[in-house]
């Protein structure tokens, strides 16, 4: 039998959180192995190109198209889901959906997780979110706050390599300045991201000479609609000495931002960040390795110390093939970061860390609403980045007493997301409405360039009842469980979809935009509130599933980041977050890890 190899560190998992945990802790000369479930074929730059071959030839454009499925580590797909209508189980993709409603989310299981097909907007969380219960009477408040976290949103910020204003994101007009000014640091001097914003639209900018000045009123409160640049880990103008870094294998490649259209589901040139740069960093260090393809299965627990004492994982051999033989190692500390839902089922099919009974629940995400119309005239669509500017001056108020708050992304796509356009509209011009020549080209002429949406990406609450659980009866090709999923959206989101619909229509009005939003009860993210329907989308936002909490009781994990059960297990990953308001989880899930792997150090010197 082969013998367990002991590293200090075990980290299952190689996306953003794995890379960060990995490239920390090899730097200080720690020996540190990483397990990756999914293929390493971008680690190289001749394996991106293949992504990118993939995606060309792959007629459905959605976020996992460039990666092929896996199904020794396969990854959630858009499914049908049309069962759970009828309280029936969805078993045809890799998610076992019960319902009552469908959770469209998606993530990317291969070497470099899902920064491969992420958009890259980094918005830090505002002061008043990790306060939530105590501000507004819902959800939960987290056991550390906005100061303890600022330190390293501004190591994620440079280890991402983040472009935006820092003035431009203290929302100065929002009525508590006290929690959401949060770029001012404690010294005399003023912090600002490592490279310049990245260019805002033709839209964007046209935009906000229209709502310039423009409110909208919330619980009897009025709020300001201002357009506002969106920071993001793309490439832009680097400030003083900071140098962003090219495509792994092809530094000179994606210095810079090209403003390609495909950046969701994959950025060609690699000047979007994703986590094989940090993975590929850690490399370097010379004592970091990463073992693909193994995907773990069971965390074994030594009943004398309850440490983690050994890892149990499948290396396959091919993605092609299910042949596999079982290796197991060990380390001194265990490091879950393989996903919120992955890391929730390898616990649950471990029985590890459950003390508290809420591995698994508290699954959210960001439903979201989408609203789209022609502007009255060009803007320019589907040019440049997917989004360059939002308005998030409705993040926070006293209004999220009464319903949800929500964050305002400007689309710069047209209709892509909402309809398929440009591709899905072009056949119904010829097959229904019979256009073709001069004619088809003077319409699309006239029409695709006024193409306009919004993507109202509505705060969720943390319930038990929203989870992540495992059953026998559903397995994967190498025997291993696949998640099953429970999931709803309350009245508290709901009533914020309703606000943001209404916000929607003014704007529309003031702009003169010609209406088209539709919601129809035949869509799977239908839900109504106070007699009107409205329709969510998945935002690819996982959060919950082992939060962090100020006891046992309350949580999985601590606020180092550390099991409860288990002093030498630590799990990072958005799961961590109590909750997900309205900020996209990336940045905030980065800084995290840096501060775990700083516990992790701690922890290793001990």
């Amino acid at each position: 039998m082969k013998q367990c190899e002991h590293f200090d560190v075990v980290i299952v998992g190689g996306g953003i959180s794995g890379g960060i945990m990995a490239q920390q802790l090899g730097a200080e000369g720690k020996r540190v192995l990483v397990l990756e479930a999914g293929a390493d074929t971008g680690k190289t730059f001749s394996g991106y190109q293949k992504y990118m071959s993939t995606f060309f030839t792959n007629l459905i454009k959605i976020p996992n198209s460039p990666f092929p499925q896996n199904l020794n580590a396969p990854q959630p797909l858009v499914t049908d889901v049309s069962k759970i209508a009828e309280g029936k189980p969805s078993t045809n993709g890799y998610f076992v959906q019960r319902g009552p409603l469908p959770f469209s989310s998606t993530y990317t299981r291969a070497l470099g997780g899902t920064t491969l097909h992420w958009l890259g907007t980094c918005l830090r969380m505002l002061p008043e979110d990790f306060k939530i219960k105590t501000h507004f009477g819902h959800g939960l408040d987290w056991p550390i706050n906005y100061d303890d976290l600022k330190p390293y949103y501004e190591k994620a910020e440079f280890g991402i390599g983040v472009a935006g204003d820092a003035d431009e994101q203290n929302y100065h007009n929002i009525d508590n300045p006290a929690v959401h000014i949060p770029f001012k640091s404690d010294s005399s001097q003023d912090y600002d991201y490592p490279m310049e914003k990245i260019p805002q639209s033709y839209l964007d900018n046209e935009m906000h000479k229209g709502l310039e000045g423009m409110t909208v009123n919330l619980s009897g409160k009025d709020y300001p609609v201002d357009v506002v640049s969106t920071p993001q880990g793309r490439n832009g103008m680097p400030r003083g000495n900071f140098r962003p870094r090219g495509a792994v294998g092809n530094p000179d490649l994606g210095q810079r931002c090209e403003g390609n259209s495909n950046c969701v589901p994959i950025c060609p040139v690699q000047a979007k960040y994703n986590a094989l740069k940090t993975l590929d960093d850690a490399i370097a260090t010379g004592n970091v390795e990463i073992r693909s393809q193994s995907v773990a299965f069971n965390l074994e627990v030594d009943p004398s110390t309850n440490q983690i004492s050994k890892v149990h994982y499948k290396k396959y051999q091919s993605p092609d093939s299910p042949d596999y033989h079982c290796e197991t190692v060990s380390g001194t500390v265990v490091v879950l970061a393989s996903h919120a839902v992955e890391n929730a089922k390898l616990m649950l099919a471990s029985n590890v860390g459950n003390s508290s009974g809420l591995v698994g629940c508290n699954l959210m995400d960001h439903p979201t609403m989408l609203t789209w119309g022609l502007m009255p005239e060009n803007i320019g669509a589907f040019r440049g980045p997917g989004s360059t500017s939002g308005i998030p001056s409705l993040r926070g108020g006293e209004f999220r007493k009464d319903h949800a708050a929500f964050r305002i992304e400007i689309g710069n796509w047209g209709w892509n997301w909402p309809t398929g356009a440009p591709i899905a509209t072009v056949p119904d011009l010829i097959d229904e409405k019979n256009l073709y020549g001069e004619q088809l080209k003077a319409h699309i002429a006239a029409t695709y360039p006024r193409m306009f949406r919004f993507g109202f990406l509505v705060e969720q609450l943390p319930s038990v009842n929203n989870r992540v659980t495992i059953d026998p009866a559903y397995k994967d090709r190498l025997g291993n469980y696949r998640p099953v999923i429970d999931y709803d959206v309350n009245d508290y989101t709901r009533a914020g979809m309703a606000a943001a619909k209404r916000v929607s229509d003014q704007i529309f009005q003031r702009l003169g935009v010609e209406q088209y939003t539709q919601y129809d009860e035949s869509q799977p993210g239908y839900v109504t509130y106070q007699g009107e329907g409205y329709s969510y989308n998945g935002a690819g936002h996982l959060v919950g599933t082992h939060i962090m909490g100020s006891s046992k009781e309350n949580s999985v994990v601590n606020a180092n980041q550390q099991s409860w059960d288990h002093p030498n297990l630590y799990l990072v990953g958005c799961g961590n977050m109590p909750t997900i308001s309205t900020s996209n989880p990336t940045l905030t899930m980065a800084a995290l890890t840096y501060w775990a792997a700083d516990n992790v150090k701690k922890a290793l010197q001990n």
